[in-house]
C-alpha cells in the first residue's frame, strides 16, 4: 500500500518530533484545564485552571493551589496525572526545541525561508531538473556564465554537496521535478528555460510535457539517454534535445583523429591563465539602431568581441561575415569574447549606442 505524501512527511525528523510533542503538550494542557474546571463545578475560572495546569507541568508549583482544592479529591488525582504524563511531554518538547537550536537546524530553517522568498521573486531564470552526473556540470556552467537558476532534485546529499561546492550560493528545491507543485515552487511560470537532466528518459519526457503545459513560452532543453527517445521529447514540447552519449562519442573520436582542433577549442573556451573566452549568441533588441547598418558601421569589434557568425531571421547562419554585411531586423550575432567584452557589448546594446560606441 502506497502511503500518501503529506507536508509533515517531507519535514526533517527534528521538526516532526517538535510538531508531535507540541501537539501532545497542547492536548495535555487543554485536558488539564478542562478537567480542573469540570471537577471544580465552576468555582475556578478557566484562567485559574490553565495557570494551575502550567505550573504543575513545569514542576514549578510556587506552593500555590486552586482555592478550596484540598476539598476536591478529583482535583488532586488530575494533578497527579499531569505530573506523571504531562511533565514528560513538556521535557520532550523542550529537549527537541533545544536540539533544533543547538544542531543548527533553526539557522538552516531561516536560511531556507530566505532562499524560498528569493526564488519566489525570480524572473527569467533557468530551472535545472536533476544534478546527477550531467546536472552538476550544467550548474557549474550556468554559474560561470552568470545565469540565474534554480536546481530541483530529490537527493538531499547531492544538493548539500553542490551547496558546499558553491559556498552556499545555490538556490534549490528539494523535491520531484515531475511534480507540478514542486516546479511551481521553483518558479516555472516566470522562468526563461527548463533543463531536464534527470537520469532516465521517462522522467525527462514527463518533465518536458508538464513544463510545456505550465509555461508555453519557456525554452526546454532535454537530455536523452537513448536515441529512440529524441523524437518523443521533441513531440512532447522540447526545443532542443541533447544526447550525452552521442556528444561523448563524438568527442572521443575527435580526440583521436583531430586532437589539435579539439585542443584549440578547449583553449578558447577555458584559457589556462584564467582569462575565459566564451562563444555566445547575442539577441539584438527590437528597435536597435544597428539594424540596416553594416557590421563595420556597428563597431562591435570596439567592445573586444569577435563576430563569428550572423544568425539570419530565416534560421540560417552566415559564418565569418564580412564587414559590408548588412544586419537586418530579426538577426542575431554569435561572438567570441571574454566576460569583459560581453559586458560591454550587452551594455551598448541595452543603451542602443552601439553604432556610436567609441571603445
Amino acid at each position: 500500500m502506497v502511503r500518501p505524501v503529506t507536508a509533515l512527511s517531507k519535514l526533517p525528523d527534528v521538526y516532526k518530533r517538535i510538531i508531535v510533542a507540541a501537539g501532545v503538550l497542547t492536548f495535555v494542557i487543554i485536558a488539564g484545564t478542562t478537567s480542573y474546571h469540570e471537577v471544580g463545578a465552576g468555582r475556578w475560572s478557566y484562567f485559574d485552571c490553565f495557570y494551575m495546569t502550567v505550573i504543575t507541568l513545569s514542576t514549578v508549583g510556587f506552593g500555590e493551589t486552586l482555592p478550596g482544592m484540598a476539598g476536591v479529591h478529583e482535583a488532586r488525582l488530575i494533578t497527579l496525572a499531569l505530573i506523571v504524563a504531562g511533565s514528560g511531554t513538556l521535557l520532550y518538547f523542550i529537549s527537541n526545541l533545544t536540539a533544533l537550536i543547538v544542531e543548527g537546524d533553526l539557522q538552516g530553517l531561516l536560511r531556507r525561508r530566505r532562499m524560498e522568498r528569493t526564488i519566489e521573486h525570480l524572473q527569467n531564470h533557468v530551472i535545472v531538473c536533476g544534478i546527477g552526473t550531467t546536472g552538476r556540470h550544467i550548474v557549474r556552467e550556468l554559474s560561470t556564465a552568470g545565469t540565474r537558476f534554480v536546481v530541483v532534485d530529490t537527493n538531499r546529499e547531492r544538493i548539500e554537496e553542490m551547496v558546499e561546492h558553491m559556498d552556499g550560493e545555490l538556490l534549490y528545491i528539494l523535491g520531484d521535478a515531475t511534480d507540478d507543485a514542486v516546479m511551481e515552487r521553483a518558479g516555472i511560470t516566470q522562468c526563461h528555460g527548463i533543463i531536464a537532466a534527470l537520469s532516465d528518459d521517462r522522467s525527462n519526457l514527463f518533465v518536458t510535457i508538464s513544463a510545456r503545459a505550465l509555461n508555453k513560452t519557456a525554452r526546454i532543453v532535454a537530455k536523452a539517454v537513448e536515441a529512440s527517445t529524441e523524437r518523443k521529447l521533441y513531440r512532447a514540447g522540447a526545443d532542443s534535445v541533447v544526447s550525452p552519449n552521442y556528444i561523448g562519442g563524438m568527442r572521443l573520436a575527435n580526440e583521436m583523429i583531430r586532437p589539435k582542433t579539439v585542443e584549440f577549442l578547449d583553449r578558447i573556451l577555458q584559457d589556462r591563465d584564467g582569462n575565459q573566452l566564451r562563444i555566445e549568441e547575442i539577441a539584438i533588441p527590437e528597435g536597435s539602431s544597428i539594424f540596416g547598418r553594416t557590421l563595420s558601421q556597428t563597431r562591435i569589434r570596439n567592445t573586444g568581441a569577435l563576430v563569428l557568425a550572423v544568425h539570419q531571421p530565416d534560421g540560417t547562419y552566415v559564418y565569418n561575415p564580412k564587414g559590408d554585411m548588412v544586419i537586418v531586423k530579426g538577426s542575431g550575432i554569435v561572438v567570441l569574447a571574454d566576460e569583459g567584452a560581453l559586458t560591454l557589448l550587452h551594455d551598448a546594446l541595452d543603451r542602443n549606442v552601439l553604432t556610436h560606441f567609441a571603445g
